[in-house]
């Protein structure tokens, strides 16, 4: 939901940062293993019940994503390579940090709470795996009550105080839930109207990849002016 409505938003606060950053000579890959780093050190402080220390690294480890692409953008870096690199630490950071929560829930209400949050991370997998595999069908499935930026900001939520990080993954998973079900109807609905033959998914993947390398040429000359002036 944040991710389509705020998107250009973001990304015009975040596109001066990208530039500064790319003087610095770090790549988007080292931001993204800051990330994973991060995730770790609030699994263990989440986990052993330093709920504020682990809301402060979710924060740290969410920048980085927040920033690669930015930085990738401005060092003219975007590549195939980068995006399946990204997309795969991003779901392993979440795993991290949801395994320090179900750590933290386990100790502190027992078994039963920890499969709520592992029900989550099923979910959100699911969710993923939804526009994954439409997008390799030509299709789309975007939006959502209950995409990654909102279960972050749910979380840090949940870790502002003890007895809330539990309902707040019982509120995740039910957004989660209808999430996946948003997905599937709107995917459903679109192969009923256009089904993806091959030819059809050869010809939408070759379009998009037509628009992403053209805006990316039309940002490279925008920067290339940028630094004549």
């Amino acid at each position: 939901m944040f991710d389509g409505r705020f998107r250009h938003q973001v990304e015009k606060f975040v596109r001066p940062v990208g530039e500064q950053l790319r003087r610095t000579r770090i790549s988007p890959d080292h931001l993204t293993l800051f990330g994973v780093v991060m995730a770790c050190g609030a699994a263990v402080a989440i986990g052993f019940g330093v709920l504020r220390l682990g809301l402060l690294l979710v924060v740290l480890a969410a920048l980085p994503d927040l920033l690669d692409g930015a930085l990738a953008k401005a060092a003219n870096q975007t590549s195939q390579r980068g995006a399946f690199f990204d997309s795969t630490v991003d779901r392993v950071t979440d795993a991290i940090l949801l395994g320090g929560v179900a750590w933290f829930l386990a100790y502190q209400r027992g078994a039963y709470a920890s499969v709520l949050v592992f029900a989550v991370m099923a979910v959100s997998s699911l969710i993923s795996y939804q526009r994954a595999k439409a997008e390799s069908l030509g299709l789309t499935a975007t939006g959502g009550l209950m995409e990654r930026a909102e279960r972050i900001i749910l979380l840090c939520v949940g870790l502002l105080f003890d007895a809330l990080l539990f309902w707040a993954m019982a509120v995740m998973l039910v957004l989660v839930t209808i999430t996946a079900i948003q997905r599937f109807f709107n995917v459903w609905n679109q192969a009923a109207v256009a089904p993806a033959v091959a030819d059809k998914v050869a010809l939408r993947q070759s379009r998009r990849a037509s628009r992403r390398a053209r805006r990316d040429d039309r940002r490279l000359r925008a920067s290339r002016r940028r630094r004549v002036q």
